[in-house]
């Protein structure tokens, strides 16, 4: 059990110098290792929310801090003037795990929304239309991420979008297909498996519909894998799984295991050769600093094989915390990334329950547990929240 103390003063520093857009911090952390966060009490957290599905090598691990260690010491950043090993090493890496054709491309930028950012900016200069989203989807809070974003609660205080978008329900091909025979869309945007709404996998069928369906009314399918790309689900992108190619891809969280990096990849000339020379770019994105760490992060995944390892572990608690307890109705998901659904909104008080007893989880709606936690997590450790689940799960009801 955690040992309580009064908080220190860091909480009246964070509110007194920190924009309140998260709220209230709900601990002061000081290091990590592996995947344990320790707090500035000294209390220790088995992290099973990853940075929100960012730290996939856990915390200080070897080969990310020697990575960052090594391209510190020998160069950070250069402006988009030039360019770097790292960059150029990274791209191509990129390219190969996405099996993307000849003629592909990557461009890289800070995050997820900024990879979206990219993106929208390729499909409406490719064709000025409408973009199609689908309902309870979350691709960033930038303005025209945001326009994306379902919950209108993000977007309403911002005014009208000058983006026309119109929402559409998951896995529904009806619909989908209604929308697109009006002939002025320029994009569909799916997010393989919907993170924020509570890990909602899309099928795999639906996937394939709206690669056919894109392809046959000239519009761009785009695969936002910001949180279930790099390996998440224990395929280097979700969207793999379907077996298809879609036209554009963005990527972040995981690729840079903690360091900001986020990265579109566009499928294809016809799509790579859209934006021109100064229709796009960044100060910062793709400096060789975040390029050389994203290589060290893959080359960890593959030579530690991570990717089997998050199957494994995936498979073993997303059996045993669907027997653990009766009111959790669906745990959704794969890999390291599961939904839990409960039969009532306890989410909230249990994140609180897990935090005191040395978990860190989230709730990702009022009824719905997210765990993202490091590739690294051991069997024992998964076991050990497992095991503390129920008792949990009790003390919120009673």
């Amino acid at each position: 059990m955690i040992q309580q103390s009064t908080p220190g003063d860091w909480q009246e520093r964070y509110h007194s110098a920190l924009l309140g857009v998260f709220g209230s911090p709900q601990l002061c952390l000081d290091h990590g290792y592996g995947c344990i966060v320790v707090d500035s009490d000294g209390n220790e957290y088995l992290d099973l929310l990853g940075g929100i599905a960012v730290n996939a090598l856990g915390y200080a691990h070897p080969a990310w801090v020697k990575a960052v260690t090594h391209q510190a010491e020998t160069l950070a950043h250069v402006s988009n003037f030039f360019t770097t090993r790292p960059q150029l090493d990274l791209a191509e890496k990129m390219l190969s795990l996405a099996k993307a054709p000849e003629g592909s491309a990557v461009f890289f930028s800070n995050s997820g929304t900024e990879a979206n950012e990219a993106a929208i900016k390729i499909c409406l200069a490719r064709k000025n239309g409408r973009i199609i989203a689908l309902d309870h989807a979350f691709h960033g809070r930038t303005l025209g991420a945001l326009a994306l974003t379902h919950k209108a609660a993000y977007r309403q205080p911002f005014g009208p979008s000058a983006i026309d978008v119109t929402f559409v329900a998951p896995d529904d091909h009806g619909t989908l297909c209604h929308e697109l025979d009006k002939g002025d869309v320029s994009a569909v945007f799916v997010e393989p498996v919907q993170g924020e709404a509570g890990v909602v996998p899309l099928s795999r069928e639906y996937l394939r519909q709206v690669r056919e369906l894109t392809v046959c009314h000239d519009a761009l399918m785009v695969v936002d894998e910001v949180q279930c790309g790099m390996g998440r689900t224990g395929r280097w992108f979700a969207h793999q799984g379907a077996h298809i190619t879609p036209d554009v891809m963005t990527t972040a969280k995981a690729l840079g295991g903690g360091f900001p990096i986020g990265a579109t990849v566009t499928f294809g000339p016809h799509v790579s050769g859209v934006l021109t020379a100064g229709q796009h770019g960044t100060t910062f994105g793709g400096n060789a600093l975040a390029c050389a760490v994203a290589c060290a992060v893959i080359s960890t995944i593959e030579s530690d094989d991570l990717l089997a390892h998050v199957r494994k572990i995936g498979a073993l608690m997303s059996t045993a915390l669907q027997q653990c307890h009766p009111s959790i109705t669906q745990v959704r998901g794969s890999g390291a990334l599961l939904g839990i659904q409960f039969d009532s909104d306890i989410a909230g008080d249990l994140v609180v329950a897990a935090r005191d007893a040395g978990f860190i989880v989230n709730a990702a709606n009022p009824s719905t547990l997210r765990l993202a936690p490091p590739y690294v997590l051991t069997e024992a450790q998964a076991q050990s929240f497992v095991d503390a689940l129920p008792g949990l799960i009790d003390s919120v009801r009673s």
